[in-house]
């Protein structure tokens, strides 16, 4: 697969950008564990171009990443424009577009998925970014505002003839936020659709191999893209490769194996953070790495509320001497129940 000059391997795996979680530290978990491609967090085109340290500092990418690409959303043209040249000259792989966001507090100002409910500026803003930057661009959307608006077929076609080098569509509307299931009938339209040329990513609901496995098959799409599945779970991507590649499932990682990833995740936290924001961001993904462990209460309890980092340290040694060998068997599919 290729996105512009981008080369890509067969069913690639891409890491979803999300908010407080695809940090430099996870993204790096995340590489090590076999995704593919990879996003920032999603960068506030008015934060960037005011130059807000918040903005400024998602730009941080680094080579051992690639490759990599930095997402941008906003609802005014000239910003977008303006942060997308910004953007550009941190040297990302591409420049991805927003247009999926269903967050209200960005939906609703037209940003994100709100630009769904706009489709000429939508279009009109996609063309003045891709003239204005030299990198590949493309776009990550939904399949439309709500159900009466599954606009998606018609507007894959525009996206495309405004230059976009790739398309990802989540399986959902904007009015669907992350509940219910991902309806990938329509992903397979447009990916099936004859006058569609560029790459169709497939996102929403891919918990696992044999999911995954399954929509590229079922669907036909280029690649997949995996977000809230790997939080607390980076080797979601090591499971699906080894599937796609052999037909084997691998059996889920010991707690001892999970401890190794959460310390090696926690002290690449630690790298890029000061203070106990490194803490503080780490444990949406701690709460995760062990679930599944009977009677662990009062043990995650603890993990969840310290502040020291040699005492999270200790408590993982502690959690890896109790519960070593064990496997857990419900596997991610525990993040859609």
């Amino acid at each position: 697969m290729k996105i512009g000059g981008i080369n890509l391997p067969e069913q690639p795996l891409f890491l979803a950008p999300m908010e407080d979680i695809t940090d430099p530290s996870f993204r790096m978990v995340c590489k090590d564990l076999g995704a593919d491609f990879m996003y920032t967090e999603f960068i506030s085109s008015d934060g960037l171009i005011r130059d807000g340290e918040k903005s400024v500092r998602k730009l941080d990418i680094y080579d051992s990443e690639r490759p990599i690409g930095i997402q941008l959303y906003g609802h005014l043209i000239d910003a977008m424009v303006e942060s997308a040249i910004i953007a550009e000259q941190a040297a990302p792989d591409l420049i991805d577009i927003n247009f999926g966001c269903p967050v209200r507090k960005i939906a609703t100002r037209g940003a994100g998925a709100g630009m769904l409910r706009n489709i000429p500026l939508m279009i009109e803003m996609t063309e003045a970014i891709v003239r204005a930057v030299r990198l590949p661009v493309t776009v990550k959307t939904r399949l439309g505002w709500d159900d009466d608006s599954k606009i998606i077929a018609d507007i894959a076609e525009r996206l495309q003839d405004t230059g976009i080098k790739a398309l990802t569509i989540h399986g959902r509307t904007r009015e669907q936020l992350y509940k219910g299931v991902a309806d990938w009938t329509l992903i397979g339209e447009v990916k099936n659709n004859p006058r569609i040329v560029i790459p169709v990513i497939g996102n929403g609901d891919i918990n696992g191999p044999l999911k995954a496995k399954e929509m590229y098959t079922k669907y036909g799409v280029d690649g997949i893209m995996i977000g809230r599945a790997t939080v607390g779970r980076p080797w979601i991507f090591r499971e699906i490769r080894h599937y796609l590649s052999t037909g084997e499932i691998l059996p889920e990682p010991t707690v001892s194996e999970k401890a190794d990833i959460a310390l090696m995740h926690l002290s690449k936290s630690l790298e890029f953070k000061e203070g106990n924001r490194a803490i503080f961001e780490m444990r949406r993904h701690l709460s995760n790495y062990f679930r599944g462990i009977p009677h662990f209460k009062e043990t995650r309890l603890r993990l969840l509320t310290t502040l020291d980092v040699e005492e999270i340290r200790s408590i993982i040694e502690e959690i890896r001497v109790r519960w070593g060998d064990f496997r857990s068997e419900q596997g991610a599919s525990q993040f859609f129940q």
